[in-house]
């Protein structure tokens, strides 16, 4: 019968419905699930010369018994078998607990493999197992197990998967791509994965299993982006003309950065294929212009655009901006949020159904069923991370071939652009406006917070205003953190009546939140003690300073947005971090943060010290489950396995080509199968 590594693992000897069922419980379904269920480390068997030993390491030692063991007992039930081994022309003691049994395979003169962990300063060995041959040249993979299946099933299972299906193990990797980068055959990576006989062996497998896994994993990615430009989209016949008068009657010049992804942005809205880009630019970069540019553009060509925030305060603050900024133009503005009263609304749908109101500004109100474009052109989705899947789809499909931009100020380290955001064309605005200053950041500790203050009153005495930033809204027992409440109360008796002090968090009613915020652009408070409600958004060109006390507790990409809140204007702007890290992480989180003002540097270091999982949250981390690799650490084997990936697809008729048909057949697959999501 012919073999085929897509079996499901019922097929194997000895194999019935309850193991079936533990196998299930770690992913393995099929034979080739289980022959790529890789061990996570190896016992090394080797035997080592005892001058290559490292003190504590676990080692594998060949000797002689060089006199009858002793057993020592102490406690109820409790012994120590002593052995003297002699390795080379030296004595090492070896010491194994309550196996007193042993004793009886160890007699003098016999030549033994014993594996331990080596105390170096006192030349002994405390034993872990006898090997079973003096020849045992091999390392012991150990799997990742459960309380249903042992660690010895499934190694004994993948062996005999693979001498079953050994011959059924086919390349799907390109030969030419093998050959660029030296990889190892498919075979030889399953049998070296599994059962390597040294750690060179064992690196090399590991090596070429790391780049097959993100070059597939590319290669899903890359096919599906092909595949989604072949989309129809909504072509947009802009002039021209009113662009470019437009751009040249702004009251600021665009940097080129700007003007560059102006340029990519309208090159997709006038084609025949369905935009699906990404706007990446750090805090302060300017994306708000482009993000208009396009609007207008859409809206000139005919057609309808919504851009959906996050948060009320954040659409409504766009809604303001972009009505001033289109004042003398045909576009007609509208804000659409959960606080939209009931007969506003019901005057708004008729307007936006009929293409009346031709820009429509909202949180997730815009995807409400209620909610009728008469032709939505274009989709703008702001801070996109903070949306899910669902609703990012919603809005996409409310017309055919709706273009889409997804803007996000906090930067994605490449880690998660390169695995997240693969199938997105991207955009990246990598220059400040002119006029902007670097934000001097500096670290102090709390007790060396009072040595500030004459700083702080010499910037609110230049007619400045300032942030004050913190983790928690009321005093909590269980959390050892400073409050907005308290700082609140604390900031009014250190500046008022010289200087008034507002107070924001997000308990508060949304009304309330926008009043408050009304009154700080007003300048009619001073300082805004705050929650991170403000970390997103928020535009007071006038506020100088952000003071975050317990920074420690921020990861660095939350912290750079709390920063990016101030040096919005042509004055020098500071952050204050005020923080105790208790551990090493947090000083070097604090350390980063005065070191760079490079979102981009900053989102790739807070990948790297706290995890996807942590910064976007489990669900929304982004990051795929990968077997072997690590896409934070094996960054530029999986930029190089994407550039790859890209000249397959880009390659003419790629999927006919015969040096191609495995692939293809494996993407087409798994792809057809949702297996990729």
């Amino acid at each position: 019968m012919l073999k085929d590594l897509y079996d499901s693992v019922s097929v194997l000897k000895g194999v019935g419905p309850k193991k079936v069922e533990a196998l299930e419980e770690l992913g393995i379904r099929s034979i080739y699930d289980l022959l790529t269920y890789y061990p996570f480390r190896y016992d090394d068997f080797q035997v080592k010369d005892l001058t290559q030993i490292v003190d504590q390491e676990k080692v594998t030692l060949k000797g002689k018994i060089a006199a009858d063991p002793v057993i020592a007992h102490f406690g109820r039930k409790r012994n120590i078998l002593n052995i003297r081994l002699l390795v080379d022309n030296d004595v090492i003691k070896v010491t194994f607990f309550n196996q007193p049994w042993l004793k009886k395979q160890l007699p003098v003169g016999k030549e033994v493999l014993i594996h331990g962990r080596f105390d170096k300063a006192k030349a002994s060995l405390a034993g872990i197992k006898i090997l079973s041959s003096v020849d045992n040249n091999e390392m012991n993979a150990i799997y990742p197990a459960n309380k249903h299946i042992r660690q010895k099933t499934i190694s004994d299972l993948v062996q005999l998967a693979f001498d079953e299906y050994k011959d059924a193990i086919d390349d799907i990797i390109p030969d030419k791509i093998i050959d660029k980068y030296k990889l190892e055959k498919q075979v030889k990576v399953i049998h070296d994965m599994h059962f390597p006989t040294n750690n060179q062996d064992a690196m090399l497998a590991r090596r070429t299993a790391k780049f097959n896994e993100f070059f597939l994993f590319q290669m899903q990615l890359q096919s599906l982006k092909m595949a989604e430009q072949k989309d129809k989209g909504i072509e947009i016949n802009y002039s021209d003309s009113d662009m470019e008068k437009f751009i040249e009657e702004l009251p600021f010049k665009l940097t080129c950065a700007q003007l560059r992804v102006v340029k990519e942005i309208y090159a997709d809205l006038k084609s025949n294929r369905q935009m699906n880009r990404l706007l990446q630019g750090d805090v302060g970069s300017g994306k708000t212009i482009v993000a208009a540019l396009s609007i207008l553009a859409t809206i000139d060509g005919g057609y309808q655009a919504a851009l959906m925030a996050p948060t009320e305060i954040l659409a409504e603050q766009h809604a303001n901006k972009l009505a001033k900024l289109f004042e003398n133009t045909k576009v007609n503005v509208a804000l659409l949020t959960g606080d939209t009263k009931a007969a506003a609304k019901k005057e708004l749908l008729p307007r936006i159904a009929s293409g009346e109101i031709n820009l429509v500004i909202g949180t997730h109100a815009l995807i409400q069923d209620t909610v009728i474009y008469n032709n939505l052109g274009l989709a703008i989705i702001d801070e996109q991370h903070r949306f899910g899947v669902n609703q990012r789809k919603i809005l996409r499909e409310k017309n055919d071939g709706t273009n889409v931009l997804a803007m996000t100020a906090t930067p994605i380290p490449r880690t998660l652009a390169i695995t997240s955001y693969g199938e997105m064309d991207v955009s990246i605005i990598d220059e400040l406006p002119n006029g902007r200053q670097p934000v001097k950041t500096a670290w102090i500790k709390e007790g060396q917070f009072k040595n500030s203050i004459p700083f702080i009153k010499e910037r609110l005495n230049s007619g400045e205003q300032i942030y004050v930033v913190t983790p928690l809204v009321e005093e909590s027992e269980a959390v050892d953190m400073k409050n907005a409440v308290n700082i609140y109360e604390n900031f009014q008796k250190l500046f008022e009546p010289d200087f008034k002090v507002g107070l924001l968090h997000g308990r508060m009613k949304d009304e309330k939140k926008n009043s408050i915020m009304g009154s700080f652009e007003n300048n009619e408070f001073q300082i805004l003690v705050s929650t991170t409600v403000i970390e997103v958004g928020v535009d007071v060109s006038n506020a100088t300073m952000m003071i975050v006390f317990n920074a420690d507790h921020f990861g660095l990409a939350q912290l750079h947005q709390l920063r990016g809140r101030v040096g919005r204007g042509s004055s020098q702007s500071y952050c204050l971090l005020v923080s105790d890290p208790k551990t090493e992480t947090g000083v070097k989180r604090m350390n980063v943060m005065v070191q760079s003002n490079d979102g981009f540097i900053i989102s790739q270091k807070d990948l790297e010290l706290r995890g996807p999982g942590d910064i976007m949250g489990k669900a929304q981390s982004g990051l795929p489950e990968f077997k072997v690799g690590d896409p934070v650490a094996d960054l530029k084997m999986l930029s190089i396995a994407q550039q790859e990936a890209i000249l397959v697809v880009n390659t003419n008729n790629w999927q006919n080509e015969p040096e191609y048909s495995k692939l293809y057949s494996y993407v087409q697959q798994k792809n057809n199968n949702k297996m990729f999501d």
